[in-house]
């Protein structure tokens, strides 16, 4: 995953997650960002109640908020995008939502229905002593 600035154009390169018969491939998005405007490319690692711990990308180039959310049942890397929410930010990619507030995240599956549980939820893990 990389990150580089060029006058007044934020590129963001996404690689494919290889698979055993797969070859690499990679996907570049052009976004046009005001010259001032701040891009972040922020990482962060959560422990879940499911599965091992696992790695966030969050990439903030205003009015563009992506995140890049590991999902073990994917084949595919999925790119989720910002949306409006009641509270903390919420970033959905086809059936999947995962929602932050504060160090607290969740995952939904929206096939589930509106009142659903969340599958999968989360604590931010800081390994700092």
């Amino acid at each position: 995953m990389t990150l580089k600035l060029i006058p007044a154009l934020a590129l963001l390169t996404l690689l494919a997650m290889p698979t055993a018969n797969a070859v690499e491939a990679s996907l570049t998005i052009t976004l046009g960002t005001d010259a001032s405007a701040d891009v972040e490319r922020r990482s962060q690692t959560y422990e879940c109640t499911t599965g091992e711990p696992f790695s966030v990308v969050y990439l903030n180039a205003s009015p563009n908020f992506l995140a890049l959310v590991p999902l073990p049942d994917e084949t595919e890397r999925l790119v989720f995008s910002s949306v409006i929410a009641a509270s903390g930010v919420r970033y959905v990619s086809g059936k999947w939502a995962w929602w932050t507030k504060g160090p607290e995240a969740s995952l939904y599956d929206l096939t589930l229905g509106e009142d659903a549980e969340p599958v999968n939820t989360c604590t931010e893990f800081n390994n700092a002593p």
